[in-house]
């Protein structure tokens, strides 16, 4: 095994070594007890901007606020199914050239087909109601415009373009039982 050397060269005669100086432990303690006296300096304070709030009053935490409550996600039956669709989708400002809703049983694939559309720009307003995802898309005889797995609670619009006299396929497709609605209305 090699050996280390402490001094590389031979000390000359008359220079004394000089050990090396402490590190002084007072400086290291000053600098903790300043950093933590800083951080105790330090105060969290809220303003809502409400009138009559008093400075130094406890706040009380409110109760937890639940995101969605999955029962309400459940689908409808035949019955309440005009009910729901008029509010998932409020009435629309152009005339709508196609409509439909309905209950699709867990697995079940419906396509309805539109009239046929006139070149233009239309609105394709979607809505589902279930525990999971629903499938929308939507086809002319040569191409896909809309392709989205939908989650339930949530309306959507898209804007769609004609480029020639169509007829319109929409697919909607379940993995679980669900409500489904959709418009399309031209715009302008």
């Amino acid at each position: 095994m090699p050996s280390v050397r402490r001094v590389s060269a031979p000390l000359s005669q008359g220079t004394a070594r000089v050990p090396p100086a402490p590190k002084p432990p007072a400086a290291v303690v000053l600098g903790l007890v300043l950093a933590a006296g800083a951080l105790a300096g330090c105060e969290y304070t809220y303003d809502d901007a409400r009138a009559g709030t008093v400075q130094g009053t406890a706040t009380i935490a409110p109760a937890p606020a639940f995101t969605r409550d999955p029962l309400q996600q459940d689908p409808v039956s035949d019955a309440e199914l005009g009910d729901w669709v008029s509010r998932a989708l409020p009435d629309s400002t152009g005339p709508v050239v196609q409509a439909d809703a309905g209950l699709l049983a867990a697995a079940e694939v419906r396509t309805i087909s539109s009239p046929v559309l006139k070149t233009g720009t239309y609105i394709l307003a979607i809505a589902c109601r279930s525990q999971r995802r629903v499938t929308f898309t939507v086809r002319t005889e040569t191409l896909t415009l809309v392709d989205l797995g939908l989650r339930c609670g949530i309306n959507r619009e898209n804007v769609i373009y004609v480029s020639t006299d169509s007829v319109l396929a929409v697919r909607v497709e379940a993995r679980t039982a669900a409500n489904y609605a959709f418009r399309v209305y031209r715009l302008g």
